[in-house]
């Protein structure tokens, strides 16, 4: 049944964006984290997504999100001078997430409105779906 397939797409994109949303919460709530498990200052994290087609539906036309990974990025660390800082070197020099906050935010509403799409989008097909049943009565 087609309406299956669709729900898959849309469960697929509600996942995702749950991710999204989980490595946006991380950054934010490791703004100021100069420690960490493997050493040094926290680094921003992004999502990558990737699309693979549904099996069987539309001559793969539809497609669903995959989740590929979350990566690290190199350059997420600044140089702040605090000499009071526990972690200050010789010199000073705090190593600090490079993490902007509006930039955060904006992902996040973004990922928030493609949430919100999906659950649109799956309503409507459950709509559909609950109409071809009644017209089948």
């Amino acid at each position: 049944m087609e309406f299956m397939s669709a729900f898959r797409v849309c469960a697929s994109g509600l996942a995702a964006q749950r991710a999204k949303m989980d490595v946006i919460v991380s950054n934010l709530a490791n703004i100021n984290t100069t420690r960490t498990p493997e050493g040094g200052a926290y680094r921003r994290k992004t999502i990558v997504f990737s699309s693979e087609p549904v099996n069987g539906s539309f001559n793969d036309v539809l497609r669903m999100v995959k989740v590929e990974g979350i990566m690290e990025e190199r350059d997420s660390i600044r140089m702040v001078f605090d000499p009071a800082h526990p972690d200050a070197d010789s010199k000073g020099i705090v190593a600090m997430p490079d993490i902007n906050t509006v930039v955060e935010m904006a992902d996040m509403i973004t990922a928030n409105r493609a949430y919100e799409a999906c659950i649109t989008a799956f309503d409507a097909t459950k709509s559909m779906a609950l109409k071809a049943l009644e017209l089948g009565k």
